[in-house]
């Protein structure tokens, strides 16, 4: 079956930079559009778009992250990434990898918290 595996989550100052990974597993992962969602803490908090790449590496980010956040995907290693640098307190949130648009595949998520 389709497995999405995160890494690299944390505690970061505000300022920092972390990269984010996501390994795709039991499909042809060349040919999907990735994607990266985050959720915030809150209980009526919904999944967040971030950034999403596609099969010949063009990419799309939201206004929020559009400067500060690079997406990426090596195609060798079946591997989305998510390089994120200026991270600010509002980044905190639990960060998932998904293929896009139909979102039929998610990952356990990986979280970062941003914090003096």
């Amino acid at each position: 079956q389709v497995q999405l595996v995160e890494s690299g989550g944390g505690l970061v100052q505000p300022g920092g930079s972390l990269r984010l990974s996501c390994v795709v597993s039991g499909t042809i992962f060349n040919r999907l559009t990735m994607a990266w969602y985050r959720q915030a803490p809150g209980e009526d908090r919904e999944r967040e778009f971030v950034a999403r790449v596609f099969s010949g590496s063009t990419t799309y980010y939201s206004d929020s992250v559009r400067g500060r956040f690079t997406i990426s995907r090596d195609n060798t290693k079946n591997t989305v990434y998510l390089q994120m640098n200026s991270l600010k307190p509002e980044d905190t949130a639990v960060y998932y990898c998904t293929n896009w648009p139909r979102t039929e595949y998610w990952g356990q998520g990986t979280q970062v918290t941003v914090s003096s």
